[in-house]
């Protein structure tokens, strides 16, 4: 793993890069080191290669997900070998359904090839104690279905798509541009390879209406704000017969107003008084069970962090819990009692006649600083 180059990298596009973004990326590299126009360069046929890995993980957002979190480490198996560049189109031709690798190097299948549904996105907003326990929740998604009235060919009931004259039914047409055979969508059937004649009167010709549905989705417990969630076979249907896309749901977790979370930690900043500070002192910190008690020393000191094994998040991946981290800090009231007031200002005159030794260095320090030097 450690030899093999970021994938990111490889593409040139940032972490942040949209979908769109990197399949640009991937065909101006791809359209650079094809083969065809560079015969026998075999680092040519390397990096068109290893652009082919880097599109296949980053193109699919669950691939994508994991190699941010974990890298290559986590991608477990799931990167394909290529032997050679004919293996490449082999696996991606349905990928691209005659799209970049047909359009750039003409070896798609045609119009015809059963290709699967648009993936759609759901979104599910979500409180801290429901992403560290897991809930199931349901969400209401817009999407596309076949229509009953033409069973999805796009024709009134009793006709039927003519084959297209243009193409031949075959949906692309191909030219030559140079050393390159280049396969365009055929601009008539639009890839279709049909042209409905009398269409339907339900959907309009597309073969497909809208429907708005609710699905039931179970949220892992310790899933993190901007995760994904797939849904399998509940996207766009094909348009002609293949599997259906899938939905990902993108989850957003809600800031808590007592905790901060960074991964499976969570944060918690604590007051406590002056006395409890330097005297020692049990307090109950907040937990996500509830209530858990915390011994604090003796001169614990503004800022410190006390750390409550266990006590934070689950890591969806793992199943191990993070740990609470407490960080106290010391109080200053605003108001005080006659009462102490006095206690304070008599605290005051102690430490004023007996200086720690703390502080009794500092101060010299300050004098020192101050102090008149001699020429």
């Amino acid at each position: 793993m450690a030899d093999k180059r970021d994938y990111y990298e490889i593409l040139g596009v940032p972490r942040d890069a949209s979908e769109r973004d990197i399949a640009s990326a991937y065909r101006k590299l791809a359209t650079k080191y094809h083969p065809d126009r560079n015969p026998g360069d075999e680092d040519a046929t390397r990096r068109f290669k290893e652009g082919a890995e880097a599109y296949e993980i980053l193109s699919d957002p669950q691939k994508r997900a994991r190699y941010d979190q974990y890298g290559h480490a986590g991608l477990d198996g799931q990167v394909p070998q290529y032997g050679s560049a004919e293996d490449i189109f082999e696996a991606f031709g349905e990928m691209f359904g005659g799209g970049l690798f047909g359009d750039l190097f003409g070896r798609g299948r045609g119009g015809n090839r059963v290709r699967r549904g648009n993936d759609i996105r759901a979104d599910v907003t979500l409180t801290l104690e429901e992403a560290a326990a897991g809930v199931r929740k349901s969400i209401r998604i817009n999407r596309n279905k076949v229509c009953s009235n033409c069973g999805g060919n796009g024709s009134k009931p009793g006709s039927h798509p003519e084959t297209c004259r243009h193409c031949g039914g075959h949906g692309q047409v191909l030219q030559s541009a140079g050393i390159l055979r280049v396969q365009t969508t055929c601009s008539v059937c639009r890839g279709a390879g049909r042209i409905i004649v009398e269409p339907c009167s339900e959907c309009r010709g597309s073969g497909s209406v809208r429907e708005q549905i609710t699905l039931e989705v179970q949220i892992p417990a310790g899933i993190d704000d901007e995760m994904r969630i797939r849904i399998r076979g509940e996207g766009e249907p094909s348009p002609n017969g293949g599997p259906p896309g899938d939905c990902y749901c993108f989850v957003r977790v809600k800031p808590h107003k007592i905790f901060q979370r960074d991964g499976s930690e969570l944060l918690v900043r604590f007051p406590i008084s002056y006395p409890q500070a330097a005297l020692g002192a049990t307090i109950e910190v907040p937990t996500l069970e509830g209530p858990h008690p915390l011994e604090l020393p003796a001169g614990t000191q503004s800022s410190e962090v006390f750390r409550l094994r266990g006590k934070g998040i689950a890591d969806p991946q793992t199943g191990r819990r993070g740990d609470l981290q407490v960080e106290v800090y010391i109080e200053t009231p605003k108001k005080l009692s006659t009462r102490q007031e006095e206690l304070l200002r008599e605290l005051a005159e102690l430490e004023h006649d007996h200086v720690s030794p703390h502080r009794k260095s500092f101060l010299e320090k300050i004098r020192d600083y101050f102090a008149p030097t001699s020429e």
